[in-house]
């Protein structure tokens, strides 16, 4: 091998093992702090809902359930906005419009995520608080069933406020995958399809969606991973609660939150692993997460070749 490619081989394979020794050592201080919590707790620091540093009694389930639930909300609300602006900006808009509205929608990704949390604070939830929930209440918190997630009073802050900032945080990396993919498909099948008299729908649904769908599934998980971890705008309008409330207008908290709330006056020992536990927790289902996109793009690319 010349020397060159041999010092280039080096380097390369020094970066990639150095990026593995890192997560190594992530992984090993996680585990090592943790270790006390879990070691007093067991299985019981994961379905406990208590959290009190006076008796260190901690239980995980509120956060977990707060991080899981505000992701699942940005989702529901990020997914489609962020479909409909790709559709839009690739299929629909005049030419003229549509690179300075590509960039101010990739614009938002550069504000910082505490000033989502200060616009969240004072702009939007006052005005979940007069004027969306009093409706959710009236409408759909009258329905059997569902109607338990939307009870209690409209108090502006809670898990439906934090999942709407993070469906808006979401936006720009779902979106912006979501156009780059579907400007990779062909411009010679969709004109044929136009040509068979099909209209844009058909032609979205039928060769457009099926043609990206890797990448489509890339960028909602990667709008996914980026709602689970967020933490000052979460913060800020969540309520921070340590109590699982069946209504989604209530406080919460999530695991972010919850170590940026109390990392900094934790006193004790048991008080300071149980919250680097929740930061393990956190990883894990961080690489749950990639695992499973991992498998479904696997899965994808082979129904693509067959």
């Amino acid at each position: 091998m010349p020397f060159g490619d041999g010092l280039f081989f080096g380097l390369t394979l020094f970066f990639a093992a150095l990026v593995l020794l890192i997560l190594s050592g992530v992984i090993v201080s996680l585990v090592t702090g943790a270790w006390p919590a879990l070691q007093k707790f067991g299985f019981g620091f994961l379905i406990a809902n208590s959290w009190n540093p006076v008796t260190d009694k901690f239980g995980a389930v509120a956060p977990i359930y707060g991080t899981l639930v505000t992701s699942a909300i940005a989702m529901l609300i990020g997914i489609p906005v962020a479909f409909g602006i790709a559709l839009f900006i690739t299929e629909l808009c005049p030419r003229w419009l549509k690179r300075p509205l590509a960039t101010m929608i990739e614009l938002l990704a550069a504000i910082p995520s505490i000033i989502y949390g200060i616009w969240g604070l004072f702009v939007l939830a006052p005005f979940l608080q007069e004027y969306v929930e009093p409706a959710l209440i009236d409408t759909l918190g009258n329905i059997p069933g569902i109607g338990a997630l939307f009870a209690g009073p409209p108090l502006g802050i809670g898990v439906l406020t934090a999942g709407f900032i993070l469906s808006i945080m979401v936006l720009p990396f779902i979106s912006s995958i979501m156009r780059d993919v579907f400007e990779t498909v062909p411009p010679v099948l969709k004109e044929s399809t136009y040509a068979l008299g099909a209209t844009t729908t058909e032609v979205v649904w039928k060769v457009v969606l099926p043609f990206t769908r890797i990448g489509v599934v890339g960028g909602i998980l990667l709008g996914l991973g980026r709602a689970l971890g967020e933490t000052m705008a979460v913060t800020f309008v969540i309520g921070n609660s340590h109590h699982i409330q069946t209504s989604i207008l209530q406080p919460g908290t999530t695991i972010s939150a919850s170590l940026a709330n109390e990392f900094t006056e934790a006193v004790g020992d048991l008080y300071v692993s149980s919250l680097i536990g929740l930061g393990l927790i956190l990883f894990v289902i961080t690489f749950i997460v990639l695992a499973i996109a991992k498998l479904m793009l696997i899965r994808l690319e082979k129904q693509a070749r067959s």
